[in-house]
């Protein structure tokens, strides 16, 4: 009996043993040995170009290796612009397939054609690395351009502006600029109602057809601006109607063509990108959901007219914001 005992306990010891071999064991990360060692750089940072024209398009990657698993960040700034791309990653390598940059900023005004400074901070070391990089010309997103205010208000375009106090419904050209060199600023005090102003933008100011060039499919459309929240004001409200011209004669009618809304309130401070599907847009009447009055259908290449109007509680005060670079895309914009 003891024998037999005793041959039993020797096997579950070999068994565990045997499960306890570190080439059995499978261990996530790096190894104690890497952790402790202290960090190196095995191959330079660099940028796989010294210029780069988004436009064309191109992009451009940076590189690097370490001795050990590390997090980093690649922050790209713009000389002249102060635009800031980021890129993160965990790894020993940095190569095309974790830092591929095609000209898109994380952090606003987008990039110009200006050169650029690339810098690599690594996790727990206080070394950085740095390397240049050219723009020759800046990133173009494809898509159908509403506006951008670069060449002022467009004579079949409508803009109304209500008579109250401090009104300000006019294009700039300052460093708030996030796109390009101009913007709009809504701004003013209606203490009698809601509306401070308005701009239509009619689909007669794009060309001689009736209504926008964009695809029939909804889910294919997506409309994208960029709004600056101003501190300390009355928080504002931006207002988008696309109004659509169902059977393409030329006039809106209220009572029987889709009118879809998108109303964004603007709680925020700085430029942010707003970005909406179209075929997720519902129809709005005094702020709640409704039933379109058309075929209830959501046809964006019928639509003849895109409103927009800067709104605000008028018990509260002077409102104001900014807009820019309104456009539509066949995907979500990447700035």
């Amino acid at each position: 009996m003891m024998k037999k005992y005793a041959l039993c306990l020797f096997a579950l010891l070999s068994l565990f043993a045997s499960s306890c071999r570190k080439d059995t064991l499978n261990i996530d990360g790096p190894n104690i040995e890497e952790s402790l060692s202290t960090f190196r750089v095995l191959s330079p940072f660099k940028c796989s170009k010294d210029s780069v024209s988004f436009g064309n398009p191109e992009t451009a990657n940076f590189s690097a290796s370490f001795n050990k698993v590390v997090n980093w960040e690649i922050s790209v700034t713009g000389q002249t612009s102060k635009a800031r791309k980021v890129l993160t990653g965990q790894g020993k390598k940095i190569d095309a397939t974790n830092s591929t940059w095609n000209g898109s900023t994380t952090f606003f005004p987008l990039f110009k054609a200006e050169r650029c400074v690339a810098t690599l901070k690594i996790e727990g070391v206080q070394d950085s690395f740095q390397v240049p990089i050219k723009i020759k010309s800046p990133k173009v997103n494809p898509g159908f351009l509403l506006a951008d205010f670069e060449n002022g208000f467009n004579p079949l375009w409508t803009r109304y502006v209500q008579s109250g106090a401090s009104m300000d419904f006019n294009i700039k050209s300052d460093a708030f600029s996030p796109q390009a060199t101009k913007y709009l600023r809504m701004a003013g005090t209606v203490n009698w109602d809601y509306l401070i102003g308005l701009v239509d933008f009619n689909a007669k100011a794009y060309g001689t057809a009736k209504t926008l060039a964009l695809s029939s499919n909804p889910d294919e459309v997506y409309f994208n601006c960029l709004i600056y929240g101003e501190p300390n004001t009355n928080e504002s409200l931006v207002l988008f109607q696309f109004k659509e011209d169902e059977d393409a004669n030329g006039t809106i009618n209220a009572n029987t063509d889709d009118q879809y809304d998108f109303q964004v309130t603007v709680n925020w401070t700085g430029w942010k990108l707003v970005s909406v599907k179209y075929s997720d847009i519902i129809t709005l009447v005094n702020g709640q959901p409704a039933a379109p009055k058309g075929n209830g259908q959501h046809n964006p290449n019928k639509i003849g007219k895109v409103s927009m109007l800067h709104l605000a509680n008028p018990a509260n005060g002077f409102a104001a914001c900014k807009i820019d670079y309104l456009i539509f895309t066949d995907k979500p914009l990447e700035p």
